[in-house]
C-alpha cells in the first residue's frame, strides 16, 4: 500500500486520492490542504487549479506548475498549525511547511494558507509566507570577559562560553 504524501500516515488511496479524484469532498480546511500537497507529488496539477478559488485563479500558470510538480522532489508536509477550517466553519488558516528539492537543493516553505468554504466545498484562497522573527533576547548579555552565569567564579569565556 503506497502511503499518502501528506503525512496523515494513511495509504493514499483512502486519504486524498478520493478528494483529488472527486470522489468525497474535503472535509476541512486541513484535509484540503493535505490533498493539495498531495497533488503535487502525484502530479495532479488540475485539482489545484481547480481548489484555488476562483476569485484567485488569475495567472495561475497551469504548464510552470507541472513542470514544478514533475521535477521537484517532495521531502514531505509538516502542519504546523491549524485556525477554524472545520467541518462547520466558513473560513480557516491552516500554517505549514513545505520541503522538496529542487535540482538537488533543498528547498522549504513555510506559508499561512487561507481557506473559504463555499457550497462547492473548500477553496484555498490566499497564502502568506511565514518568516522567521528575529530572536530577542530576554536576559542581559554576558560578555565574554564578565563571571560566568554559572556562578563557576571564572570568567565567561574560559567557562560555559568555551
Amino acid at each position: 500500500m503506497e502511503q499518502c504524501a501528506c503525512g496523515t500516515g494513511l495509504g493514499y488511496a483512502e486519504c486524498c486520492r478520493p478528494i483529488i479524484k472527486g470522489e468525497r469532498p474535503a472535509e476541512t480546511a486541513e484535509a484540503l490542504m493535505r490533498s493539495r500537497y498531495s497533488a503535487y507529488v502525484n502530479v495532479e496539477t488540475d485539482y489545484i487549479f481547480e481548489t484555488t478559488h476562483p476569485k484567485h485563479r488569475q495567472g495561475y500558470d497551469h504548464e510552470g506548475t507541472k513542470e514544478w510538480a514533475e521535477t521537484a522532489e517532495w521531502q514531505g508536509l509538516e502542519i504546523v498549525s491549524t485556525r477554524n477550517g472545520g467541518k462547520d466553519d466558513t473560513t480557516g488558516e491552516v500554517e505549514f511547511i513545505a520541503r522538496w528539492k529542487e535540482k538537488g537543493e533543498e528547498k522549504v516553505h513555510h506559508e499561512r494558507a487561507l481557506f473559504k468554504k463555499e457550497s462547492a466545498g473548500w477553496f484555498f484562497t490566499d497564502g502568506k509566507a511565514v518568516v522567521q522573527q528575529p530572536i530577542v533576547r530576554t536576559a542581559p548579555k554576558i560578555g565574554r570577559n564578565d563571571p560566568c552565569s554559572c556562578g563557576s567564579g571564572i570568567k565567561y569565556k574560559k567557562c560555559c562560553g568555551k
